[in-house]
């Protein structure tokens, strides 16, 4: 009869294992994760390898155990727990926990203890052992039922008695002698002088243990290997205690309690998820589509809808792959096809009193807009109610949402839209009742909803490119960078492959002898970061960040733009995301709009070539003046930067003024650029050692820049250390419009997450603000471009700015109109300001007059 087998892992040691073996891996929000990662890796291979039926996981309690009163510098050379390890442990246990396995630990006692004593109650009760561990000393427990395994090599051999035989020429309970001889540099227990492993198997094969070498040293022939026992007997005697694994520590356990159960799936998402392991996300089971009884789905024709949707509310609408529409009523669900789509069905969409839910609002009025379907009575997205809830989430597909919210496994990648839209249909009570009690529906229902048309109705307007102009920039471009590259090699005096890292350490700190700035795994980096330092001492490296800027402009901009037209439209159609950053900020892709540089000629020169649709009308760009400074004073109530807005004054200027005690008229554009970095910075958590970097100055100079500015504005020091005390207390932080950003890292033990979280809750309410502002006065602005039938389109929102296309005929009065509805969408303490520009395309423009 086979025995059960229980296997035993030794998860202390595999942490530390994990923890330097595995690249500094970490979350979005600064949280170590690379132990985690590792630890988890080891027990999925577990599971999948050896399929255990019982399991434990063992673990050190502290580092004080029976062995310090024995030897008080036992492991004292290990130093504590690093606090990139300390902060993963309790996510470690997380994963444990819900893997469905049972922790053992006592105090006083080392992990290896634990398994000492759990294997030797095994073995009485009939169990087989397998021991997962990587340390040497375990291997004393190994006899004909407890074998050792480690994981974490994929040669590594199963350790049974005839493999420590094979290995150590030893049986395994003479493992302690070995380390009673040779010592233990990994636990500091220090061996005899002169004696290694090889020595040290000898003298036992010879002798046996090493009380009987102790007690017939006198036949040992070498006499300096003689006179080194005899002087150091008692260390031996304490090194072979030391090392013996106490086996009968007293455990309140059975061993039936460690029997393997079904992991918990929905835990581990939720952790996964948090802690941002997209690998790991998709080696969750999940449900399989051909146990799920399908659905009784209805074909019907636009001519069908008035009867099918007779005395309807609601409807829950999607799309399948084929881009048909799929409608979710109380009675079923009913598949119109895309070519059949007529008046009844745009005149559903258009019902203010039927409650439209989707999940992604925006990408189905995208889809519906050029069939001339608009949708109104907008009422659900569970896309954004989630973002809402959850705006750090690692994902917002409808099926991750679901197994968060309530507990249902998440469909294959690919699920059918019938599943989804069945998840959204339970989801959307679950979601409303939340956004309500979070004081969050608001925001939702009369901001990011209305927001899903206008977004909507920008992608399908898109934005018209001078293709011609890009393909000449594109040659002009090519002769640059083959200039630099013959100057950068003239530079060094040898050619290299400028892509290569490697190539190019070699020249910069082996050929040229520059500093090492810091250093990678492969070598010392060569990073951005890095260039900008050394650029300071050396030519080269400017010429490299020169390179790389004007290559990646070419590759990401340049050259991939006119790609992206599309045929039928002859324009650019970027996707807004409303779900892309944490703070409540759009962003965009294909392309990424929001990081054409501004202040580079490269950058002006491709913003040069997005241009008015036609030569009647022209480009209007509205660009919100230093609003993040502007809401900084107001929720600050700082009265001196309050004060020094309602005067119009220049903020910089003032702000450089007060920093150097000089007045306005004295500051120079030196002194100023020093104050706007400082004034920018502030929002951002700006720390001396990154307005140094900034600034090329002292961290002290820095400092003092710094302390200087919340002299002079000391409400805003009030008001930022009030920020990170409300994320303390409560977790999170908001906006002027009720935006909550979670700050979990608040308390967080180690200082560096902490100082990270701290620069968050300083940011978000002030970013997000400014993001709440501009989306509100999109939605306003909308609607009076609709109501007032102007021919002028909104067509791209970058950062703080709106740009419009409109006909020659229509400028004033939209200018006008649009300035209006940007400043007075919502009342600050502080005037908010708005600079308008117009021009043919979005490089050149002239202030509107």
């Amino acid at each position: 009869m086979t025995k059960k087998r229980l296997y035993l892992v030794d998860a202390t040691a595999f942490c530390y294992r994990a923890f330097y073996a595995v690249g500094g891996l970490s979350t979005s929000f600064g949280q170590p994760t690379n132990a985690i990662f590792g630890f988890t890796a080891i027990l999925q291979k577990i599971f999948k390898t050896q399929a255990p039926e019982y399991m434990a996981v063992c673990f050190d309690v502290s580092r004080d155990t029976f062995r310090q009163k024995k030897f008080a510098e036992y492991k004292i050379q290990r130093p504590p727990m690093p606090d990139g390890l300390s902060s993963q442990i309790a996510y470690i246990r997380q994963v444990i926990s819900a893997f469905g396995l049972v922790i053992c630990e006592k105090a006083g006692y080392e992990a290896d203890d634990v398994i000492a004593t759990l294997a030797v109650r095994a073995r009485r009760e009939g169990f087989a052992v397998t021991i997962i561990s990587q340390d040497k000393d375990i291997l004393q427990l190994v006899n004909s039922d407890v074998e050792v395994l480690n994981p974490a090599k994929d040669d590594a051999p199963r350790y049974t008695v005839a493999k420590v035989q094979e290995r150590y020429g030893v049986d395994p309970e003479r493992i302690v002698d070995i380390i009673a001889l040779m010592g233990d540099s990994a636990d500091n227990i220090p061996g005899i002088p002169g004696i290694g492993e090889k020595t040290a198997v000898n003298l036992l094969k010879k002798f046996g243990t090493v009380e009987k070498i102790l007690a017939r040293v006198d036949e040992i022939p070498q006499e300096k290997l003689r006179t080194a026992i005899t002087e150091h007997a008692q260390r031996a005697v304490l090194n072979k205690e030391l090392a013996l694994l106490y086996d009968n520590v007293e455990l309140d356990t059975r061993l039936e309690e460690f029997k393997t159960r079904l992991p918990d799936y929905p835990a581990l998402f939720k952790l996964y998820t948090y802690l941002e392991f997209k690998s790991l996300l998709k080696s969750l089971p999940r449900i399989e589509e051909d146990k799920l009884p399908p659905p009784d789905i209805k074909g019907i024709s636009d001519q069908s809808l008035p009867k099918i949707f007779h005395n309807v509310d609601t409807v829950i609408l999607g799309l399948d792959e084929a881009a048909n529409i799929i409608l979710l009523l109380d009675s079923g669900y009913y598949r119109l096809e895309r070519k059949n789509i007529g008046d009844n069905f745009r005149r559903l969409c258009a019902d203010q009193q039927i409650k439209k839910i989707a999940h992604d609002l925006k990408r189905l009025q995208a889809e519906l807009m050029p069939q001339g379907c608009i949708l109104s009575g907008l009422y659900f997205d569970t896309m954004l109610a989630w973002y809402l809830l959850d705006p750090s989430h690692a994902s917002y597909d409808v099926s991750d949402i679901a197994y968060k919210c309530l507990d249902v496994l998440p469909a294959q990648a690919g699920a059918d839209i019938f599943q989804a839209l069945e998840l959204v249909r339970k989801l959307e009570p679950c979601l409303e009742q939340q956004l309500r009690e979070k004081f969050l529906w608001d925001l939702f229902s009369k901001i990011e909803i209305p927001l899903t048309t206008v977004l909507a109705d920008m992608q399908v307007t898109g934005v018209a490119l001078d293709t011609a102009f890009l393909a000449q920039y594109s040659t002009q471009l090519q002769g640059r960078l083959v200039s630099l590259v013959e100057r950068i090699h003239a530079l060094c005096g040898c050619e290299f492959n400028i892509n290569s890292p490697k190539q190019l350490g070699q020249v910069l700190f082996e050929r040229l002898k520059l500093p090492v700035v810091k250093k990678t795994k492969t070598g010392p980096s060569t990073d951005e970061e890095v260039l900008r330092t050394l650029a300071r001492e050396h030519e080269l490296p400017r010429l490299l960040l020169e390179y790389r800027q004007l290559m990646k402009l070419k590759n990401t901009y340049v050259d991939a733009l006119p790609v992206l037209i599309q045929a039928g439209t002859g324009r650019l159609h970027t996707s807004f995301n409303q779900t892309g950053t944490e703070t409540g900020r759009l962003s965009s892709t294909n392309p990424n709009l929001q990081n054409i540089p501004i202040k580079t000629d490269a950058g002006k020169q491709i913003r040069k070539a997005f241009v008015a649709f036609d030569k009647k009308s022209v480009l209007l760009s509205c660009d919100y003046s230093q609003i993040e400074l502007r809401i900084l004073a107001h929720l600050s109530q700082d009265e001196i930067l309050t004060e020094a807005f309602r005067q119009g004054r220049d903020i910089h200027k003032a702000t450089a003024a007060l920093i150097y005690g000089v007045t306005e008229a004295d500051v120079s554009d030196q002194m100023r650029d020093v104050a706007k970095r400082v004034n920018f910075g502030i929002i951002y958590g700006l720390t001396s050692y990154g307005l140094s970097r900034d600034l090329g100055i002292s961290p002290a100079q820095a400092q003092g820049f710094i302390d200087a500015y919340f002299l002079r504005y000391p409400g805003v020091r009030l008001y930022l250390d009030g920020q990170i005390k409300k994320a303390e207390s409560d977790g999170f932080v908001v906006t002027l419009m009720g935006r909550r950003r979670y700050i979990p890292e608040i308390n967080n033990k180690s200082l560096s997450l902490r100082q990270f979280a701290q620069r968050q809750a300083v940011n978000a309410p002030i970013q997000g603000s400014a993001s709440d502002l501009i989306k509100y006065a999109m939605i306003e602005i909308y609607a009076e471009l609709n109501q007032n039938k102007f021919r002028a389109k909104m067509i791209m929102q970058v950062h703080d700015e709106l740009v419009f296309n409109v006909p020659e005929d229509e400028l004033r009065v939209l200018a006008v109109m649009v300035k209006a509805k940007m400043e007075q969408v919502i009342k600050l303490d502080v005037p908010i300001g708005v600079d308008m520009k117009q021009g043919r395309n979005w490089s050149e423009m002239e202030p509107l007059g």
